[in-house]
C-alpha cells in the first residue's frame, strides 16, 4: 500500500510540533506542546534536551493518534529546528552533560570579544560567512567543555558528542545509530567552512572543540537512517531531512530561484534571500549561509536575523499586562492613527542584523503624557516592519536583486495590521500563503523528495497557494519619515549594557 503523508517534526524555541502533510502539501493534522525555558542568570537561556526529545516524541505519537493516520502510512520524517542551540551528550548513555544552551543565550560574549580582539574576525567571516557572535553554536559548545567538570577531557577521549537540536533528535530517533547534521545547520556553528563544506580545523583549534565530537555533515534531503525501538512507532520510518528553521521556511515557500525572498516572524525572526550556488559575502551586517544541500549541489542564501521579533508582544502581555491576548493587538493598534512618535526597539538580548551589537538593550522612546497603551502596542508591532526593512534594504543593495514581493510566514503572519505596515514600509506587495507553516512544510518537502513522495521542485511549486496579498498604501515621503525616526531610536539603544 502506498504511503499518504510526510511527518514534519518542528523543534522550535518555545514549543515542538508534529505536522502531517498530505501529497497536495496541505496540512492534515498538527500536534503541539510547549516546554520549559530556563534562565539561570540574566542573559542566559537554557533548555533541557531530554525534555525536548520526550515532548517531540509525544507530539509525534499524538498527531498519528488524533489524525487516524497509521505510522505505516508515513513516507518519511523531516526535521526542522531552532538552529544554533547546542547540546553536548554522552556517546554511550545518551545523557546530556549540561542543559542545551539556546541561540538567544549571551553568556559567551566575553569569549566572542576575545576572538575579535585577537584578530580572528576576518578569518571566521571569510570561512563561515558569519560575524563573531554569541548567537552561533560554536562558542556554546566550547563553554560547556570549559565549565562542566571533566567534559573537555572526555570530549578529547571521544566520549562526548555535540550538535544542534536536529543532530540530537536524529541520534535519538535512530537509537544512536547516526550522528549527523545537514549543511544548513552546520553553517550556523561559526566553525563550518561554507566553501569547502567541512568543519574548519583552524576555527576548531581556536575554540578548542574536538572535531571527533561533531556530527557528520550531510545533504538536507537524504535518508539518514530509520527510527528505532526508542521511537516506538512500530515501523522503521525513514528519517529523511534536516534543515535549520529559516532555511526550511525558504524551501517551504518554494523560493527555489536566486533573488526570491521570504520573511519569518516567530520568537526570533529571519529574512532570507536565495542567492543560488554562489555565496555572497556581505559588508552590511548580513549573514552568508547555506540554504540547503539537494540533488548533489549546495545552494546559498543571504540572511538577516532578529533575536526578539515576537518577544515584545509577549512581554507586553506577560510582564507589563498591557494586553490580555496577542490576538487583540491588531485591533488595539488600529484604534490610533499612528504611534504619536513612540518607537519600540526590541533589543532585549542585543541586536543582530544588520547592527550586531550584543550590548544593545531594548528601549521604549518618544513617550509623552499622551502616550497610551494603544500607542505602545502599535509601536511594538511597527518595530517588526522597521527591523525587516533594515535588512531587506541591505539585502537588495548587496545582491543586486530588486525585491518584487515578500513571502511571509510564522506566528505574526496572521496579524493583518502588521503585514499591511510591512508592505507600506517596503513599498512592495506582501504575500501570505494559505499554509503559513512554511518551516514545517519545508522539512516535509525535503523529506518527501528524498523518498520519492514528491518527484520535483516543480511539483512542490504547485502546492503553494496565496491566501492574501497586502499592497502598499503609504506614500514614499511618509514611509521614509517614519523610518528615519526608527533609525534615530536605534542609535539610542546601542552599546548600552556594561562590558
Amino acid at each position: 500500500m502506498s504511503t499518504t503523508h510526510v511527518m514534519a517534526l518542528d523543534a522550535g524555541t518555545g514549543s515542538v510540533r508534529a505536522i502531517l502533510f498530505a501529497r497536495d502539501g496541505s496540512i492534515t493534522h498538527i500536534a503541539q506542546d510547549e516546554f520549559a525555558q530556563h534562565y539561570p542568570e540574566p542573559g542566559w537561556v537554557e533548555h533541557d534536551a531530554e525534555v525536548i526529545w520526550e515532548t517531540q516524541l509525544a507530539v509525534a505519537h499524538r498527531v498519528l493518534r488524533e489524525s487516524g493516520v497509521a505510522a505505516t502510512d508515513v513516507a518519511a520524517i523531516g526535521i526542522t529546528n531552532q538552529r544554533e542551540t547546542a547540546v553536548v551528550w554522552d556517546r554511550e548513555t545518551g545523557i546530556p552533560v549540561h542543559n542545551a544552551i539556546v541561540w538567544q543565550d549571551r553568556r559567551t560574549a566575553a569569549a566572542c570579544d576575545a576572538l575579535r580582539d585577537a584578530g580572528h574576525a576576518d578569518l571566521i567571516r571569510a570561512a563561515t560567512g558569519l560575524p563573531i557572535d554569541t548567537y552561533f553554536s560554536g562558542t556554546k559548545i566550547a563553554w560547556i567543555l570549559d565549565h562542566v567538570a571533566g567534559a573537555r577531557e572526555r570530549a578529547e577521549r571521544g566520549e562526548l558528542l555535540a550538535g544542534t537540536i536536529d543532530s540530537w533528535l536524529i541520534w535519538k530517533l535512530t537509537d544512536g545509530a547516526r550522528h549527523v547534521t545537514d549543511y544548513s545547520n552546520a553553517s550556523r556553528s561559526m566553525c563550518f567552512n561554507i566553501h569547502e563544506l567541512d568543519w574548519d580545523d583552524r576555527i576548531l583549534e581556536l575554540l578548542r572543540v574536538p572535531r571527533a565530537m561533531l556530527p557528520e555533515v550531510r545533504p538536507s534531503s537524504e535518508v539518514y537512517g530509520r527510527t528505532g525501538a526508542a521511537a516506538g512507532f512500530g515501523a522503521a520510518l525513514p528519517v529523511a531531512s534536516a534543515s535549520g528553521d529559516q532555511q526550511s521556511a525558504l524551501f517551504g515557500q518554494a523560493c527555489f530561484t536566486p533573488g526570491s525572498v521570504k520573511a519569518t516572524y516567530g520568537t526570533g525572526g529571519s529574512v532570507m534571500m536565495n542567492t543560488g550556488t554562489t555565496p555572497v559575502l556581505s559588508d552590511a551586517g548580513l549573514i552568508t549561509t547555506v540554504a540547503w544541500g539537494l540533488d548533489g549541489r549546495v545552494e546559498y542564501a543571504l540572511e538577516g536575523v532578529f533575536f526578539a521579533v515576537g518577544v515584545p508582544m509577549k512581554w507586553l502581555r506577560d510582564e507589563m499586562r498591557i494586553i490580555d491576548d496577542l490576538s487583540t493587538s491588531a485591533d488595539l493598534a488600529r484604534s490610533v492613527p499612528d504611534t504619536a512618535g513612540v518607537y519600540f526597539v526590541p533589543a532585549f538580548t542585543g541586536l543582530a542584523s544588520p547592527y550586531w551589537d550584543q550590548y544593545a538593550r531594548a528601549a521604549l522612546m518618544g513617550l509623552t503624557p499622551g502616550a497610551s497603551r494603544a500607542h505602545i502596542v502599535r509601536a511594538a508591532l511597527e518595530s517588526m516592519s522597521y527591523s525587516y526593512r533594515d535588512v531587506i534594504d541591505a539585502m537588495t543593495s548587496e545582491s543586486g536583486n530588486p525585491l518584487p514581493e515578500l513571502r511571509v510566514d510564522g506566528g505574526a503572519a496572521i496579524n493583518d495590521f502588521h503585514l499591511q505596515f510591512q508592505a507600506d514600509q517596503l513599498g512592495v506587495p506582501v504575500q501570505r500563503p494559505i499554509v503559513t507553516e512554511s518551516t514545517a512544510r519545508g522539512a516535509a518537502f525535503l523529506a518527501g523528495l528524498a523518498t520519492g513522495f514528491w518527484t520535483s521542485q516543480d511539483e512542490l511549486r504547485g502546492c503553494i497557494e496565496i491566501e492574501r496579498t497586502f499592497t502598499p498604501q503609504m506614500d514614499a515621503a511618509t514611509r521614509d519619515h517614519l523610518y528615519a525616526g526608527w533609525r534615530k531610536a536605534i542609535t539610542r539603544s546601542l552599546d548600552w549594557a556594561e562590558h
